[in-house]
Order: structure tokens, then sequence, then C-alpha cells
């Protein structure tokens, strides 16, 4: 076997693996975009809501959020110091 068999030879190897990575990628991508899209799909609202603007604030009308499901104040953060054992 002569220097350029054992190269020749060698290149087409690498070029497989090259290949295997690359669709190994798109495939990835692919179920990924796909499961986005079913993801979409399956949070359907049948009433979007819109955004309404008074004086000073923004106010959301109508959607799929459930209000109680909403923090009403904000929570009391812990003292650092209390969480060191």
């Amino acid at each position: 076997m002569g220097l350029g068999q054992g190269f020749l030879a060698g290149a087409g190897h690498g070029r497989v693996r090259e290949i295997m990575a690359l669709c190994g990628a798109f495939g990835s991508a692919l179920a990924l975009t796909g499961a986005a899209f079913f993801t979409v799909q399956q949070s359907a609202c049948d009433e979007p809501g819109m955004y309404v603007r008074y004086d000073s604030h923004v106010q959301l009308i109508g959607g799929c959020v459930d209000p109680d499901g909403l923090p009403t104040e904000p929570r009391e953060e812990q003292d650092p110091s209390a969480l060191s054992g």
C-alpha cells in the first residue's frame, strides 16, 4: 500500500463521521422543532386576551391566565444568614 492509498482511505472514514455528525445534528434540530410546535399547539388558548393601557399601567383583559394562580403580594425574602447552617 502506497502513501496515496493510505491517505485516501483515511479521508473516506473521516467523511463518513462528518456526515453522520451532520445527520445527527439535523435530526436533533428537527426533533426539537417538532417538540416546540407540539407544545404550542397543546397550550392553545380560545381567548388570547389583549393588553389595555391605562394612565400609569397596562392591564391584561381576558386570556387564559388564571388570576388565582398569580401572586397577589410580593413574597418576603429570607435572611441569607438564616440559610447558612
